[in-house]
């Protein structure tokens, strides 16, 4: 009985590290492809526009990494 409810919650939390890990492997991708560090630009310049372009990005490669986990 305990299996039957474990192992969903054991999954569960497996496919959602390695979400954030290839979230995370995106991330530093585009750091490197691009000629600005983006964090930098965006908390000391109050660079909006690519605080927004940055957070669409985030977003998503999330969505796709969650429909390819869930199938």
């Amino acid at each position: 009985m305990e299996d039957f409810f474990l192992k969903p919650v054991v999954a569960s939390i497996i496919y959602s590290l390695l979400g954030f890990v290839i979230l995370l492997v995106c991330y530093f991708i585009l750091e490197k492809i691009t000629p600005e560090k983006s964090w930098k630009e965006i908390s000391q310049n109050k660079n909006t526009a690519l605080a927004i372009v940055l957070g669409a990005f985030i977003l998503g490669i999330s969505f796709i990494i969650g429909m390819a986990i869930h199938g």
